[in-house]
């Protein structure tokens, strides 16, 4: 092992995590419909392209979402509000039901491209086909390429910050 790969695999997870926690970030949850009907709250996820457009989210190998989106190959983002900082901690909570009843008391709409749930009165909604995956460490980057995409009505966006949820500045246009 090399010194660079000794320096770098030394950093302990809760360092790197209370670092990371230092960056803002905002918050999505991430769907899957189908047979493997699943949701997840997600605050790793960056657009990648506009031109073909394309995002990416970041999922644990150990996560449910995982196995979701390589079997189904399609899922929803749906960007959350400031208001809907209840509905991220039930989706980040791996004490909810699994499957189609996690839905149940959510007010939501299947995605009309991938029957995904989309989340009602989110800021935006992106419907993606798996296009690339990539394990890194712990985790896969899923790149989607964004099959339709909308926006809802603009207000403060929900942000995580230093292990917490925080109201972002309202969208002006």
């Amino acid at each position: 092992m090399s010194d660079h790969e000794a320096s770098t695999h030394s950093v302990a997870a809760a360092a790197l995590r209370g670092a990371m926690g230092r960056f803002t970030t905002g918050v999505v949850t991430l769907t899957v419909g189908g047979e493997h009907v699943h949701g997840m709250t997600a605050n790793a996820f960056s657009s990648v392209s506009l031109a073909p457009p394309q995002i990416l989210c970041c999922v644990a190998h150990s996560a449910v979402m995982h196995k979701a989106i390589m079997n189904e190959r399609r899922f929803a983002v749906s960007i959350m509000g400031a208001d809907q900082e209840g509905l991220a901690r039930y989706f980040a909570d791996k004490t909810r039901p699994l499957g189609p009843s996690q839905f149940a008391s959510v007010d939501w709409r299947p995605g009309p491209y991938t029957g995904a749930p989309l989340i009602a009165g989110a800021l935006a909604w992106l419907e993606c086909e798996l296009a690339d995956a990539y394990d890194s460490g712990d985790h896969s980057i899923f790149i989607g390429s964004v099959l339709h995409s909308s926006e809802g009505p603009a207000r403060q966006g929900l942000l995580f910050f230093d292990g917490g949820f925080h109201a972002g500045a309202t969208a002006e246009r």
